[in-house]
């Protein structure tokens, strides 16, 4: 589809959920929309705020979170949204009952797109008469899951005895109970079953965009489609169709590139585990010991907050460092996207984040999967078990971390996975070329926004 002439130009505000994995794809979707030319308006938390002079294509307008001085760890993050909710009403109302005001000048607003999280926005969207469209940033299959799970917390399914969590679940094969977003083996508490709950609802919303593909979430979409009965747009890889977007809210070190300058093909393992996870010391040490064991070069990120309450760096053993001086580079933060296209990276030992996880796919490069919570329990499954690019760690402790790195970097069967993960970046690269299944989507999305503007 051509980009929109200026005499048909229309506004989309966006409002991401500020933390990193949410911002990422909501700033690259306003990057693809601006494209296609319209006008983007974002509407974000003062908290974790992107610097808008980054960002000259689109308008800011800052929410009143009240976070200043609140403690906003992973801990206390169902806290931190229940705030962020209350506090964000009102002045996003404000600034769409002004924005309404102008739209001869300022262009009309066709709908806004938000995150699950901002619960807020369906509740000025329904007062103002506007459109919504729900942004998922996570895959479809893990969307699926939690309404399966919610189906078995209703037949008392589970909780389960610990003894049947590596038992599949037919409704989502190949997921296990261990694979569902929450701990199949306890009580749940309300609160999270509530919040859950929310997420999943798509409440007035008219369509769901899904930064995913069909290769990759066929079926589940197929399911999901019937479960929701709006249109559904799976239009991913997103960083693919905004390849020039920087998104980190952190500072990247660049020198690292340098350093993989020096290194084979294909010999380095890559080591992050995102933005948010929380490792105690004991696992950091794991780690640290089976990365040495493993005698493989490595480019580790350990960001300050890695480990709970201290400096991760400043826990890291003497002879580890001493050890590894030759082939390790660690770093706080990398630009993640030219590390995993870099080709003397052969493996990513990731937490399965699904920015991370496509960013990974499509640059070929295999994983091993260290999962934390929620979609990245499912994500983990089916990159070891469906598109078998992912390998499945034994323990997270030295002896299982070495064994995995190894397994990827240097085993017959980690050159499969090798080949199999570049099969999957050239099927990938299909779905977002003219007539694939992704390009195809956004032409349908783009006319879909066109259409939601003229029946206000």
């Amino acid at each position: 589809m051509e980009k929109l002439g200026f005499e048909r130009r229309r506004r989309v505000v966006l409002v991401p959920y500020p933390f990193q994995g949410h911002i990422t794809p909501m700033l690259q979707l306003g990057s693809i929309f601006h494209s296609k030319g319209f006008s983007i308006t974002i509407a974000q938390t003062k908290f974790n705020s992107p610097n808008p002079s980054n960002y000259p294509e689109f308008t800011f307008l800052p929410l009143s979170d009240n976070l200043d001085n609140y403690d906003t760890s992973f801990y206390n993050i169902l806290n931190v949204i229940s705030i962020m909710n209350t506090n964000c009403e009102g002045s996003f109302e404000d600034y769409m009952v002004e924005m309404l005001g102008e739209e001869d000048v300022q262009g009309e607003v066709a709908c806004i797109v938000y995150d699950p999280i901002m619960n807020f926005v369906n509740v000025v969207a329904n007062k103002l008469n506007l459109p919504t469209i729900m942004l998922k940033t996570t895959p479809a299959t893990y969307t699926q899951s939690q309404v399966v799970m919610f189906q078995l917390l209703e037949e008392k399914l589970i909780p389960l005895p610990e003894s049947q969590l590596q038992v599949s679940i037919p409704q989502i094969h190949p997921l296990r109970f261990k694979d569902l977003p929450l701990p199949a083996t306890d009580k749940i508490p309300q609160d999270v079953l509530d919040f859950t709950q929310s997420y999943m609802d798509i409440k007035s919303s008219s369509a769901i965009i899904w930064n995913t593909a069909n290769t990759l979430d066929h079926y589940p979409l197929q399911q999901l489609q019937q479960h929701f009965r709006v249109p559904i747009f799976p239009i991913g890889p997103f960083h693919k169709l905004a390849p020039n977007l920087t998104t980190s809210l952190m500072e990247e070190d660049n020198g690292c590139l340098s350093w993989l300058d020096k290194q084979a093909p294909n010999s380095v393992i890559y080591v992050s585990f995102g933005s948010l996870a929380i490792i105690d010391e004991n696992a950091l040490l794991e780690i640290a010991r089976g990365l040495a064991k493993s005698e493989q070069p490595f480019l580790w990120v350990v960001r300050p907050s890695l480990l709970n309450g201290s400096n991760a760096m400043d826990f890291l053993p003497e002879d580890f460092k001493e050890r590894t001086r030759e082939r390790g580079c660690i770093v706080k933060w990398v630009p993640q996207r030219k590390v995993l296209a870099h080709p003397a990276v052969g493996g990513f030992f990731s937490h399965c984040g699904w920015n991370s996880t496509l960013e990974s796919i499509c640059e070929g490069v295999p994983l091993i999967c260290m999962p934390f919570f929620t979609d990245q329990m499912v994500i983990a499954r089916y990159m070891n078990y469906v598109w078998k690019v992912g390998v499945e760690l034994e323990n997270v402790l030295e002896s299982g971390i070495e064994k995995g790195i190894r397994t990827l970097m240097v085993s017959e069967e980690g050159k499969v996975m090798r080949k199999r993960a570049f099969e999957m970046k050239l099927e990938l690269e299909q779905c977002i070329n003219g007539g694939g299944s992704s390009y195809e989507s956004l032409d349908q999305l783009v006319e879909f926004i066109v259409s939601l503007a003229g029946r206000k």
